[in-house]
């Protein structure tokens, strides 16, 4: 479910950008008036995602728009299907057109990348996770379309979890320093319910974590699978355990198969092509 008052700020934002003082080319040659029909059209093979978003973006635009939906997010779809009718005011479904269109098929686009990674490890334990690679402004939906596609989010930004990677690490001079004042810092402000995660290079530094007993989960970041099938052995049920790093569809499997609790691909958000997908006009006979 949306949060209604992130997205109708982000519409409203979005429209700011694109329509300004007004729809011009819609203002000049139809009645303000006028009611339509408009259809969206899948124009290629994936995941839904962004039905619901849509009807919002409409909705805002006309809150008499009325709306036929034929698929849900999460839903499979094939070319030439529908995923919604909209009838209602045309400068409403013309000024809000782009929007959805450019919405829904970066998040299809999306989900059906992770639906496919899923897929491909759907035999093992392991959990797919997104990053923080995603486009300013739009992590919200981003991220909304990987849970969509099946996948998981790990956190949402620098607020809601601590994350201590090779930079954190090595200016504060090594891990053990670093997750102790972690623990130390989050005890001061009384946060001690915000996790903390550690990078690690190789097995010197993962026995290091361990022996600090402090992290929650411990990454390990551009281990090849082998080592990262030693590294889950040693670390065992003292801490969960993440594989990263240039990890992609052709690797996925043997990553999970280490028997690893979760592996993050940052490719589900920056590295994905939008879909085809149209929205046009229903012609009355």
């Amino acid at each position: 479910m949306l949060d209604i008052e992130i997205v109708h700020l982000f519409i409203e934002n979005a429209l700011a950008e694109d329509v300004k003082e007004g729809d011009h080319s819609s203002l000049s040659c139809i009645s303000d008036e006028a009611i339509g029909k408009a259809k969206l059209i899948f124009k290629s093979e994936g995941v839904a995602a962004g039905i619901e978003l849509a009807a919002v973006i409409l909705k805002y635009l006309d809150p008499d728009i009325k709306l036929d939906v034929k698929l849900k997010d999460g839903d499979v779809f094939t070319y030439g299907d529908i995923g919604f009718y909209a009838e209602g005011k045309i400068h409403a479904l013309l000024k809000g057109e782009r929007l959805l269109l450019n919405c829904m098929q970066r998040f299809s686009a999306i989900s059906t990348e992770t639906a496919r990674y899923v897929e491909r490890i759907k035999h093992t334990n392991c959990k797919l996770l997104d990053t923080r690679k995603t486009t300013p402004n739009l992590r919200y939906f981003e991220k909304w379309a990987v849970r969509i596609g099946g996948g998981h989010n790990h956190r949402f930004g620098l607020y809601d979890m601590i994350m201590l990677k090779d930079n954190h690490i090595d200016f504060c001079g090594g891990i053990t320093n670093a997750l102790t004042l972690a623990k130390k810092y989050l005890q001061e402000i009384n946060r001690t319910d915000i996790p903390i995660e550690i990078e690690t290079r190789n097995m010197d530094e993962v026995q290091e974590a361990l022996d600090a007993g402090i992290a929650d989960r411990i990454m390990l970041d551009n281990f090849k699978p082998e080592l990262i099938k030693e590294a889950v052995q040693l670390i065992g049920n003292q801490a969960e355990t993440e594989a990263s790093g240039g990890i992609n569809y052709e690797t996925i499997q043997s990553y999970a198969e280490t028997g690893v609790n979760f592996v993050s691909v940052g490719a589900l958000t920056h590295g994905v092509n939008s879909l085809d997908i149209s929205f046009k006009t229903v012609r009355q006979v």
